[in-house]
């Protein structure tokens, strides 16, 4: 079995103005290896939210986990922490990694921060 070059490219997105994200933008790795993408923002604390989306070739985007510093990650459906662990330390910065990558993980990750908004009735 030869092991293949895994592409993961990335692409910014903020609900509000994507100008003060800032993420991994490309990695190179090998088949079989895990990969860390890093996403920071310079809002302000209040921006504590952070959402994770693959879009692979040919396909839609979809939602992979949403995390807080102050609350467990919540995955989506077909997604879990054992492939996909995230870290959410503080407000203003976070990870994914993708764990023991396939050919088929090859595709663009995107990063969106969110403020917290409780609207109520």
């Amino acid at each position: 079995m030869t092991a293949g070059l895994i592409t993961l490219s990335a692409a910014l997105l903020c609900l509000i103005d994507g100008s003060d994200v800032t993420q991994t933008p490309l990695l190179w790795v090998m088949e079989g290896q895990s990969a860390t993408m890093n996403c920071s923002h310079t809002k302000d604390h209040s921006h504590d939210q952070m959402y994770w989306y693959r879009q692979l070739p040919e396909e839609g985007m979809k939602q992979i986990v949403f995390t807080t510093a102050y609350i467990d990650h919540q995955y989506e459906s077909g997604f879990s922490a054992d492939k996909f662990p995230a870290t959410k330390k503080d407000a203003l910065t976070g990870s994914l990694t993708v764990e023991r990558l396939l050919f088929n993980d090859s595709g663009v990750y995107f990063c969106a921060v969110s403020k917290h908004s409780d609207t109520g009735d």
